[in-house]
């Protein structure tokens, strides 16, 4: 189990850090001065300087980030244009001290560190808002003005061209992305996958009712009660090893080709084929009408919001299929990475709901949804009960734990494409909308608005980072008090 702790951790650390290289490449691609590459956040653990950036681990390894000069454009400075129409001094024209935002028109007084790089010949105080949400987006910008240095008039962030900014902002995301990929590529054509036949594994006696399959562990310990109907295949003659060749005169290649024939011909007599020792035999079953279990993504039974299974009628005839672990080509891992980040993309697209179902069952009796958020902890523990499952092969756990890992950097990978800052998709809106306003202008013959400050979302960001923080700490809660559990 600590084995599959540490490497869920190693494997999370190593896609947070390859996500901020998906960030770090094009920045320096594109001549943006980046100053700090981090991983972790707090306390500085490890650091090294090389070029002009700063590259280290911090003590919390629960995220990362890029820091590049000029995130904020110049502030406005009202007054600046009637001043130079006057002949007045307007104040420094080099771009990096335009940054600072200072205004020269009142006496000195005590001045931001920020302020006191304008030099001598121009000590004058700088005009603050007094808004509240003004002043910290005024407060950014001389925070990020105290890192700008001469030289560095073209090679500030918001200064990119908007495809440039949405290539830097989209250059992590597609890295957990590209991550998830390889993973699945490498596990699905190096090990393999858990993939039905047409061999049968198991025959049903009779149809139990689906709450009596349910409360059975296993399919050996599933019985029969008195009024059960009998099972159409069992009274039909199949048996366990049986591998079906046609169902109603329809070729059956895969398990998935069987499956929507049994359930559209309830009620009627069909003919089956199969093969037994080497022999093709044929016989008559007539699938029964039953209430069976609707499942959900990657085979689980669904659940309504009390725990009780989601049904419906379809033919049935009490088979079960064989399943065998077959190796696939690489390319097969597009669809599966494809369906499972559309089923994190659902996953977050109902977040509150998903939040407040993790509230309930944390805080109440109700059971936990195996297919709703979990944190790194719960993500941790799945990895540790995996990989403590003695009769699974060590191949197949570790196979199982990369496709964890895979899964990982897909809800990344998602999670970040939400256009709300201070994810990576709030900077490509900020950008996008930018270049919209700027469209627009032009369309109406007006001057061109300049960059969009995304300073002053500052205040909505601050809101949203706290919700954040206040879901990573709910879900670590429930992750310890009431975990998802593959194993029981």
């Amino acid at each position: 189990m600590a084995a599959g702790v540490l490497i869920m951790a190693l494997g999370i650390i190593v896609s947070i850090a390859l996500h901020e290289v998906g960030h770090l490449l094009p920045a320096k691609l594109f001549k943006v001065r980046v100053t700090q590459y981090m991983v972790g956040f707090g306390p500085t653990l490890w650091s090294k300087t090389k070029g002009e950036t700063e590259y280290g681990v911090k003590a919390v390894p629960l995220g990362g980030y890029v820091a590049m000069i000029g995130m904020y454009p110049p502030p406005e400075e009202p007054g600046r244009d009637e001043a130079a129409s006057q002949g007045d001094d307007a104040g420094p024209t080099d771009p990096y001290l335009q940054q600072v935002g200072a205004q020269y028109v009142a006496p000195p007084i005590e001045r931001s560190s920020a302020a006191e790089r304008v030099p001598e010949g121009r000590k004058t105080v700088m005009s603050h808002s007094t808004g509240i949400f003004q002043q910290m987006s005024q407060d950014a910008r001389e925070v990020a003005a105290e890192e700008l240095r001469p030289g560095d008039e073209n090679r500030m962030f918001y200064t990119l061209a908007t495809w440039k900014k949405v290539i830097v902002m989209l250059g992590g995301p597609a890295m957990n992305g590209l991550l998830a990929l390889l993973l699945t590529a490498g596990t699905v054509s190096l090990h393999g996958m858990n993939t039905t036949t047409t061999q049968v594994a198991d025959v049903f006696e009779c149809i139990a009712t689906v709450e009596a399959e349910d409360a059975a562990e296993s399919l050996a310990e599933r019985e029969c009660a008195e009024g059960d109907p009998p099972g159409p295949a069992y009274a039909a003659g199949l048996e366990p090893g049986d591998e079906i060749l046609a169902f109603g005169g329809s070729e059956v290649r895969e398990w998935e080709d069987l499956t929507p024939l049994i359930r559209d011909a309830a009620g009627e007599p069909s003919q089956l084929v199969y093969l037994r020792d080497g022999e093709q035999q044929t016989t008559e079953v007539t699938p029964i009408l039953t209430e069976r279990p609707v499942e959900g993504r990657f085979g689980r039974a669904e659940r309504d919001s009390d725990g009780a299974l989601v049904t419906e009628p379809v033919g049935f005839i009490g088979v079960v299929s064989h399943t065998e672990v077959q190796t696939q080509p690489p390319w097969e891992a597009v669809p599966i990475v494809a369906e499972q980040t559309q089923a994190v993309g659902e996953v977050v697209l109902n977040l509150p709901q998903r939040m407040y179902d993790v509230a309930v069952s944390t805080f109440t009796e109700a059971e936990r949804d195996p297919e709703g958020p979990m944190s790194v902890v719960g993500v941790g523990r799945v990895a540790g009960e995996i990989s403590a499952q003695d009769q699974i092969p060590w191949e197949s756990r570790f196979a199982t734990l990369m496709s964890l890992v895979a899964g990982v950097n897909i809800a990344l990978m998602v999670f970040n494409l939400i256009p709300l800052l201070p994810l990576d998709g709030g900077h490509v809106a900020g950008a996008l909308y930018e270049a919209l306003r700027r469209r627009w202008a032009k369309l109406r013959g007006k001057p061109d608005p300049g960059p969009f400050d995304i300073s002053k979302l500052l205040p909505l960001t601050y809101v949203v980072a706290v919700l954040l923080i206040g879901m990573g700490l709910l879900l670590i809660f429930a992750d310890i008090v009431n975990p998802i559990r593959l194993f029981e």
